[in-house]
């Protein structure tokens, strides 16, 4: 779908974004489209050794925007005598919340494909107790689109062990402003970057001392642990605002988090992002994350001498059914920006 009015460029980049799979060590497809999409506004892009991407116009950059496009996902751990497939989970979805839905196996061979994540004995037919059952690793399987009846004929078509596999992000953009999809962690973080990016333009980020980064390891807890250019001693981490019971956050705003499960977040930033947002009359919910972790987390504990911020668009149901809003979004743009600017 194409955003529905011109200004909505944001929602038309996190379309294309969310269509491209990228589970955690899988994401090189990702990164060569925003790599592709930056190069023709005028950005000079670079990998890390460990292949995150870095966006940057300006040789000594002072300050850091760093968001991760890896996402959750599966990998095959086991290939079963029906055939069918065992698997092991990158990150931490909740297979409830994915229960059904489609999956995408990629063969080392380049080969692909799909299947459906399943409970082990799902038909209620045969199993009355099916909805009772926990959903775990152990009690769930990934049903191939594949005539298969034993692991040899599964190897044949090139699966192993090893192999990735993606869920279909399902993106769709309401009429009343919702944005529902899989994967908004981090992706609509990535969005709001890029659109920042592009408002700014190439020539402005050649004044602005500021490197882009845009991690692909974040899921597993340590992006941003390297890459980060020396010079830098502001790092702006742009991930999902939390959205539940117990947390102020809301969709239709930008979190600022004071402190999540890794610790506080630098105080005098804190408190300048909160002034900017005021400033600039951003909706914005400051906020504690009792169970997150960040690439500003990896960073500190990895021993750069940083002062680190969070912000991010208000996410419902993380690592379920996600669900923003493009106030929120455009409110995280609008953030990063007048930082940049201050």
């Amino acid at each position: 779908m194409v955003a529905r009015r011109k200004e909505e460029r944001i929602i038309t980049i996190l379309q294309e974004l969310s269509s491209i799979h990228s589970p955690t060590g899988f994401t090189r497809n990702a990164l060569n489209h925003i790599e592709k999409l930056v190069k023709k506004e005028g950005f000079k892009t670079s990998y890390t050794n460990k292949g995150a991407l870095i966006v940057c116009n300006h040789p000594a950059p002072q300050m850091a925007v760093a968001g991760h496009v890896d996402t959750l996902g599966l990998m095959v751990k086991e290939i079963r005598g029906d055939g069918q497939l065992n698997f092991t989970r990158l990150g931490g979805p909740i297979l409830s919340a994915f229960e059904g839905r489609t999956v995408r196996i990629f063969c080392s061979n380049g080969k692909q494909y799909s299947g459906s994540l399943i409970l082990n004995n799902p038909a209620a037919h045969v199993n009355n107790k099916a909805s009772e059952e926990p959903r775990t690793d152990l009690s769930m399987h990934i049903r191939l689109d594949a005539e298969v009846s034993c692991a040899k004929e599964t190897e044949k078509l090139g699966i192993q062990i090893g192999d990735f596999a993606a869920f279909d992000a399902g993106f769709e953009y309401t009429d009343t402003g919702f944005v529902k999809s899989h994967f908004l962690d981090d992706k609509a973080g990535c969005a709001a970057m890029l659109d920042a990016m592009f408002t700014l333009g190439s020539k402005a980020l050649t004044r602005i001392p500021v490197m882009f980064f845009f991690s692909n390891f974040e899921e597993v807890g340590h992006g941003a642990c390297a890459g980060i250019a020396s010079s830098v001693k502001e790092l702006l981490v742009v991930d999902m605002g939390v959205v539940g019971s117990g947390v102020a956050g809301i969709e239709t705003a930008v979190s600022i988090c004071a402190k999540d499960s890794s610790g506080p977040y630098d105080y005098e930033l804190r408190l300048q992002l909160v002034e900017l947002a005021k400033r600039n009359k951003l909706p914005f919910k400051l906020d504690v994350f009792p169970f997150y972790g960040s690439d500003g987390s990896a960073a500190l504990r990895a021993g750069y001498d940083l002062r680190v911020g969070l912000i991010g668009p208000g996410v419902s149901a993380s690592h379920g059914n996600e669900r923003t809003h493009i106030k929120g979004l455009n409110a995280t743009r609008d953030l990063i920006i007048a930082w940049l600017k201050s």
